[in-house]
């Protein structure tokens, strides 16, 4: 750990220039590439999904509007989030105590 702590510095004040090029090739080197073998698309196809799924590639993608919403709209849809998450944590602690009385065995 104090090894890391001494050389963080150091490649911090490195000039900038050489920093940026590094992260022009990390840049380039991002996504998901996924090996076809033995023409067996559907095999890369799902195990292109799941890569996608355990990094929150899909999640983000998924993130992404594909138009604009109104601000009413978007109101709307925060009062239905809202609601679905207090009904969520209700249910919770519901269950939580439901739980609890059958251990203590009541």
């Amino acid at each position: 750990m104090n090894v890391v702590r001494r050389i963080v510095p150091a490649i911090t004040t490195q000039s900038s220039g050489l920093m940026s090029s590094v992260g022009s090739q990390l840049q380039q080197h991002r996504g998901i590439r996924v090996q076809v073998r033995n023409g067996n698309l559907e095999q890369a196809l799902a195990f292109m999904q799941r890569k996608m799924q355990s990094t929150g590639t899909e999640r983000l993608i998924r993130s992404q509007q594909p138009r604009h919403i109104k601000n009413s709209e978007k109101r709307v849809l925060a009062r239905k989030e809202l609601e679905r998450r207090l009904r969520s944590q209700e249910f919770a602690k519901n269950l939580k105590t439901i739980l609890g009385k059958k251990l203590r065995g009541q």
